[in-house]
């Protein structure tokens, strides 16, 4: 198992990466790849996988999971390995999802990857989207998020009261701080380009982003530095009953709410 800190890696002098380690690299095969941050997500993240298998993505992209530290033995690297992931990453530092991607997204871009996508390990998220994330990157767009609202996307099942803060709160604040007309911007489902992570005045590699703050300064900063931005449309569904989510109904919610404000009003700019 290795550990790895990229803080020391001449090409990343400056960026601020929490520590990781590598129980599993396959090593690069496609220009593409598709980063899942899990945490305890149980039999969530294998049938994700399973339908990504169905949907013949390790053809097409690197499969590799982040883990923020599971303890539910859902990661066991044999079947991994049988789902066609290449890499698995566990980070041993402080933090949350954003400081989950920031170890991701640091190592892909070390490893040469042209764009990273990246879909929530919750099973929520339609894979079969991912070729279209991958064509999208191919003709040169920066920025690509899921959209459940769009015409053809689906939202099955969605929460009323976060289907309200998407569509009233969350979505035209971040629009009309940004320029760019979004509409479902709180979900992971997202692709990025090389060139726009590599940007210094954007700077994702930093401390400040350790929960979700990476996810809300994206998509409020890419926009407005000129990055070539859309939407498509997707499938996001959740169960029905318990909501699988690491957000808290009241302390969770309230949370994401400031960092959206943080956010609009350039907190988080380099």
């Amino acid at each position: 198992m290795n550990t790895t800190n990229l803080r020391s890696v001449p090409a990343a002098q400056g960026w601020q990466v929490p520590r990781f380690e590598s129980p599993l690299w396959l090593g690069r095969q496609h220009p593409y790849c598709v980063v899942i941050p899990v945490i305890n997500e149980g039999e969530r993240i294998r049938n994700l996988l399973k339908r990504m298998a169905a949907a013949n993505i390790a053809s097409q992209a690197d499969i590799i999971i982040i883990d923020g530290g599971s303890k539910d033995g859902s990661l066991e690297l044999g079947a991994l390995q049988a789902f066609g992931v290449r890499g698995l990453l566990v980070k041993t530092d402080p933090g949350k999802l954003s400081a989950q991607l920031r170890c991701a997204y640091a190592f892909a871009l070390e490893q040469g990857y042209e764009g990273i996508i990246t879909i929530d390990g919750n099973d929520k998220d339609d894979p079969e989207a991912i070729p279209r994330f991958i064509a999208a990157l191919e003709d040169g767009i920066d920025f690509v998020q899921a959209s459940r609202f769009l015409p053809g996307g689906v939202a099955e099942n969605t929460p009323r009261s976060r289907d309200l803060a998407i569509r009233f709160i969350h979505a035209p604040l971040l629009s009309l701080a940004s320029g760019f007309k979004w509409t479902d911007t709180t979900q992971g489902f997202r692709a990025y380009s090389r060139k726009m992570l590599l940007d210094p005045r954007l700077a994702p590699f930093r401390n400040v982003f350790m929960t979700y703050e990476l996810l809300a300064y994206l998509s409020y900063r890419a926009p407005l530095l000129g990055y070539r931005c859309v939407e498509l449309p997707t499938i996001r569904s959740y169960p029905k009953g318990e909501v699988p989510t690491k957000i808290s109904a009241f302390r969770g919610n309230l949370d994401v709410f400031k960092v959206l404000l943080k956010a609009c009003r350039g907190a988080y700019n380099n």
